[in-house]
């Protein structure tokens, strides 16, 4: 193992959360907020109930799964079906400079962990922060191939990293536990997406299955080799893995402050059209009805989403044309908008095909410091408006208030929890490092969800 890695291993292992900067510790508990409010909407979704009908009723106890009814499950299935939940509504954060989501994917096992170990809030978000952070150095130092998604990649062994600070392992158990999670790592692929594919949510779910497996695969005497993580990342799942700048800054730049937020429901590539979609429509104030052409140009991975009859839900986040429709008819793109009912919308899908995108190559040159976007609404009078943004709101230029974030929240966790329920995890989150127990929270989840 490269002595980068063994680094990053014993930074995840010795870091106290009174090394994290004030700053830092407050950031990370609203990225905490933020993904804690997308499962439990995702928890929702038709195949995610589905699932644990057939996985809990065998599946023990030891953690808690976030859905109605709170059941019970052994640590790895707990991770497994709540990263699952939180991706399947395409509104989990992500990292700003490379592809990855790293909150979905180590937050589930970490909970999990920390709630079968007795673990205190404090641990837990410790764990949290530095498994972040080893997913942001990874990422940038990864090379994924063309078509692969990033979920169940690296990030899955920055998971396994911080389910081993959880279960209290020295540097070297760190190290051990990253080098056996690379054994797990996955093939997930973006065409899956476009195509519909929810199979593709499985990936940020295993991330958290390993953050629970790995460091109990470590405790029971498992070995793996030295190399693993450098031949995984390079040669298997990956097209290279560039070691030099892992430990840039490290304990001063926290990645988990170079992060997105999201508040359309669709894939992140698809927003700063969205973004200038918005302002077009503000000029004009159109009905649908008015509109002759929306002409969308941008960059190279955001043009490639353009099919305006996607085949599902899922397929739905992924298509311009069809947001873009759902904007226009529905006034928004949210969790709200966004929904099963807009697929089966006659003004959505009558508008989608007056939808056109194209790439602009100086476009595609500037990612991924900057994601442009333009787009033109020509309406059936002649009259035209058109706007352009060099990256999408949430972006390092144009953050989201904390507000809108906490808004964000209360929408969605609101579908499985009471109002008075989600004012009472709101404030609860806030003071996460004090919690005594984890089971502070699940406690509070189970007095005031949702029948």
């Amino acid at each position: 193992m490269g002595q980068q890695v063994e680094e990053l291993a014993r930074f995840a292992a010795e870091t106290r959360w009174e090394d994290i900067p004030g700053p830092v510790q407050r950031h990370a508990k609203l990225v905490f907020l933020d993904t804690l409010g997308v499962i439990l909407a995702g928890s929702e979704r038709p195949e995610v109930r589905q699932l644990r009908e057939r996985l809990l009723p065998a599946a023990g106890t030891g953690a808690t799964v976030l859905a109605r009814g709170w059941p019970a499950a052994e640590p790895r299935t707990a991770a497994l079906v709540n990263g699952i939940a939180g991706r399947a509504i395409e509104l989990c954060e992500g990292l700003r400079l490379v592809t990855g989501q790293p909150a979905i994917q180590i937050l589930p096992g970490v909970l999990a962990v920390a709630e079968s170990a007795s673990g205190s809030g404090r641990e837990m978000m410790t764990a949290f922060v530095l498994g972040y952070d080893l997913a942001g150095r990874l990422c940038s130092a990864f090379t994924p191939r063309p078509l692969a998604h990033q979920n169940g990649q690296a990030t899955l062994v920055a998971a396994a990293a911080a389910g081993a600070r959880m279960r209290r392992l020295d540097a070297a158990g760190v190290s051990l536990a990253m080098r056996i999670a690379t054994t797990l790592m996955l093939t997930p692929s973006y065409t899956s997406a476009v195509a519909g594919a929810t199979a593709l949510n499985v990936a940020g779910g295993m991330s958290g299955f390993a953050c629970a497996l790995a460091p109990e695969l470590a405790l029971a005497g498992f070995e793996a080799r030295e190399d693993a993580i450098e031949e995984a990342l390079a040669n298997l799942v990956g097209d290279g893995f560039r070691p030099d700048g892992l430990l840039d800054e490290l304990g001063t730049r926290w990645e988990i402050t170079r992060n997105y937020f999201r508040q359309y429901a669709c894939c992140n590539p698809i927003h700063p059209a969205l973004d200038c979609l918005r302002e077009a429509l503000d000029a004009l104030r159109p009905r649908p009805e008015d509109i002759e052409r929306i002409d969308v140009a941008t960059y190279r991975f955001a043009a490639v989403m353009r099919n305006p009859d996607p085949l599902n839900y899922f397929a739905s986040k992924y298509s311009l044309p069809h947001a873009a429709a759902v904007m226009v008819v529905k006034g928004g793109a949210g969790y709200g908008a966004l929904d099963d009912a807009a697929l089966r919308d006659p003004a959505v899908a009558a508008l989608r095909h007056r939808v056109h995108v194209t790439e602009d190559p100086s476009m595609s040159a500037l990612v991924p410091r900057l994601r442009p976007a333009r787009v033109t609404v020509a309406l059936k009078d002649g009259r035209q408006s058109t706007h352009a943004c060099e990256s999408h709101r949430g972006d390092f230029q144009q953050p989201f208030a904390e507000s809108e974030i906490r808004e964000k929240f209360r929408e969605l966790a609101g579908v499985v929890l009471t109002p008075e329920g989600v004012a009472r995890i709101e404030a609860l989150a806030d003071r996460c490092e004090q919690w005594q127990s984890v089971s502070e929270l699940t406690g509070q989840l189970r007095r005031y969800g949702r029948s």
